[in-house]
This record gives structure tokens, C-alpha cells and sequence, in this order.
């Protein structure tokens, strides 16, 4: 492995392919000086941790000093935002159809079980964005997280990045979202509160299927699709609106009606604000992963997938389409449906600080219009 190959290709450190429903991530963040991109971090400021605990057995942590965090969106994507944030570089969910996969490449590891298992910690993530947010070239942009790799992934558990990330949006009233598969989110609870009383927050929890059997199979280190809509449910009863991106789904595997209809109706009961239905995309990285574990779990389905994607990284529009039509059916047979571009959605203030004393969240006056994924 050449940790000198960031320091050398600068332009590459943070890219990935933007289009579709994931942002890449761009070269330097808004603080950087004029003039060509500062690399990730210096080749020689990496420390190697392994931890002999269950939760962490056969991981490797890269902990580094990152040169920047904030990284803009390439001009590609389609994504509405522009800026993101990604204290993480792999991660131990392990999708088997992960895009992210590909940007393991570029720090020479292995976009298979490397991916999975090789985790690289930004371990100056808080200092770094309250410095950029600082910034006199920072404008207060959006910044969503979760976009490339999942910010509640198991190493949070361990580093505890995210409170003092959120507790520096709120402190500068930045707007932010998140997309997670992780329940360590609840964690953070109070300080999303906290945070959606003086800015714009969204939340945003991934549960492609309910369906046990193939959560345990292409989903391995996340928690279970009813633990997901269980922090669902609790981030709605707490006061922070929660989607649902109904990602993937599985063509073959998780798009028969009865599945989707299940789906949806626990989406719904979760007390979802809205559910989006987002159909499997394989870029170079993940389509070899993923077509490798086809071949060994259901081989009847590797000619049929040939044939779906010979076009490229995503299945045909009417597929598409078609998942989206039935989804949507579905929703609003429930009372859910697709986010509203614009919409204002509120939730209640949080509970006044005791004996009339002012606290973090206290200077809002009214409720709290938050913005999703």
C-alpha cells in the first residue's frame, strides 16, 4: 500500500463518480489557498490501530490528519446540494453493492473486503470543520453527510466524531443532512434538536427491503431493517422528521410487489415523512463485488443481470421507472409519498431549558423548517 500516492495525485484524493443518486466528493474544501488542491494528508502522517474486541475483530484503522474535509460536489452530479462531508473512507457495513467500493483505489487498498475492513479515520474531522467553517470563503452552503460512506458506521462508535461535527454546524447555524444506515444516530439526538433550532436539518434513514434473508446477505454489518425504522420512529416522536430512501432495490431479489408493498407499509409505520425508491446501480468497483457474490448466492441471476445493465451502471429507465410508479402506489395508499422540492416540513421547538434559563438550542422562537437528502 503507497500512502504517498495522495501526496503525489492530489486531484484524485476525494473523487468519485457523481452522478446518480450519490455525490462524489471534490479535491479541497473552501478554506484552501488559491492554486492547485492540497493532497488528503501527508504520506507520512498515518497511524495504524488494530483493537482485539469482538466489534472490531479482523478491522484495520488508518487514523490520519486530513488537509481538508469540506469537499465540493463535481460539477457532473445531479445531487441538490454542493458541498459534503465524510469523516470516513470505507466502511464496515459492507454492502456488498456499495458504490463507494472504487474510492478505496485510490489510497491502493482493496475494493473488496478491504473496503469493508480497511477504515480510514479522520481523526481531525471536528478541528478541520470548525476551522473551514470559519472561514471568510465559507458562505454557509449546505453540507450534506452520508453521501460516500456512512458516518455511523461501526468505527463511530469508537472515535465519536459526529457530536462535536453536529455541535460545530449548530454553533454556526449551518445547514446539514445526513443519510445514514446506522442506529448510533439516536446518540446524537439532543444535539440534532439542538442544531434544527437555529438551522436547517435533514435526516435521512436507507432501508432498501425488510426482507431478513437478504439483509443478512448483502447488508452484513448493518443493524436490521426493523432496528433502522425503529430510530425511524424515534427520531419522529423526538421531533426530527425522518425519510426513508427505499435503496437499494434489488432487482430480482427485492422488487416483487409483495416485497415492495412490505416494505412501504413498515416504512409508513415507522411514521416516515416520505419514502423515495432508489433502484440498484453497479459502477466499476462494486458491479465486480456484487456480480461475484451473485455467482456464489443465486448464479441462476448472473446472465439476467448481463442483460440489465449491458448499458452501463444503471438498469434500464422503464425499470426504473416502473419500481418508482409501483412505490409510489404504494405510499400513498399509506399516506406517505415522495419528498416536495421546497416544501417546508416543521417540527416543535425543543423543550424550554428549566426555570426559564437559556440554553444551546433556545434561540428559536417558532418551529424549525428542515430540508432532506
Amino acid at each position: 500500500m503507497r500512502w504517498d500516492h495522495l501526496a503525489e495525485n492530489a486531484a484524485t484524493t476525494e473523487n468519485t463518480a457523481a452522478a446518480g443518486d450519490t455525490a462524489g466528493e471534490g479535491d479541497a474544501g473552501p478554506a484552501a489557498a488559491s492554486g492547485p488542491p492540497a493532497a488528503l494528508f501527508a504520506a507520512d502522517a498515518v497511524t495504524k490501530r488494530v483493537f482485539d474486541t469482538p466489534e472490531f475483530r479482523g478491522m484495520t484503522f488508518h487514523e490520519i490528519r486530513a488537509r481538508s474535509l469540506v469537499n465540493r460536489v463535481p460539477g457532473a452530479s445531479r445531487m441538490p446540494f454542493e458541498w459534503t462531508l465524510n469523516p470516513y473512507r470505507g466502511c464496515s457495513h459492507a454492502c456488498v453493492y456499495c458504490f463507494a467500493r472504487k474510492t478505496h483505489s485510490y489510497l491502493d487498498l482493496d475494493t473488496g473486503a478491504g473496503f469493508d475492513s480497511q477504515i480510514v479515520v479522520k481523526i481531525n474531522a471536528v478541528e478541520l470543520l470548525r476551522r473551514e467553517l470559519a472561514s471568510p470563503r465559507w458562505r454557509g452552503d449546505h453540507l450534506a453527510m452520508g453521501t460516500n460512506v456512512d458516518c455511523y458506521q461501526r468505527a463511530e462508535g469508537r472515535y465519536g466524531l459526529m457530536p462535536g461535527i453536529i455541535g460545530a454546524l449548530r454553533d454556526h447555524a449551518n445547514p446539514f443532512s445526513i443519510l445514514t444506515k446506522g442506529t448510533l444516530i439516536l446518540r446524537d439526538l439532543d444535539l440534532l434538536r439542538q442544531a434544527a433550532a437555529v438551522t436547517e436539518v435533514g435526516v435521512c434513514v436507507s432501508v432498501g427491503f425488510v426482507d431478513r434473508e437478504l439483509w443478512r446477505t448483502v447488508e452484513p454489518g448493518t443493524p436490521a431493517p426493523e432496528r433502522r425504522l425503529d430510530a425511524v420512529r424515534t427520531l419522529t416522536e423526538a421531533g426530527i422528521g425522518c425519510a426513508v430512501l427505499m435503496a437499494p432495490v434489488i432487482p430480482f431479489l427485492g422488487d416483487r410487489p409483495d416485497q415492495l408493498r412490505a416494505t412501504v407499509r413498515a416504512v409508513a409505520e415507522a411514521g416516515a415523512t416520505s419514502v423515495t425508491p432508489l433502484v440498484l446501480h453497479l459502477r466499476a468497483g462494486a458491479r465486480e463485488w456484487f456480480m461475484a457474490w451473485l455467482g456464489r448466492h443465486h448464479p441462476h441471476l448472473v446472465a439476467r443481470y448481463e442483460r440489465m445493465y449491458a448499458g452501463g451502471s444503471y438498469a434500464p429507465h422503464w425499470y426504473q421507472r416502473q419500481i418508482t410508479r409501483q412505490v409510489h402506489e404504494i405510499a400513498a395508499e399509506f399516506g406517505i409519498g415522495p419528498p416536495t422540492r421546497g416544501a417546508a416540513r416543521r417540527i416543535a421547538p425543543p423543550e424550554p431549558p428549566a426555570h426559564g434559563s437559556a440554553g444551546a438550542a433556545g434561540a428559536a422562537t417558532g418551529p424549525t423548517q428542515l430540508t432532506l437528502l
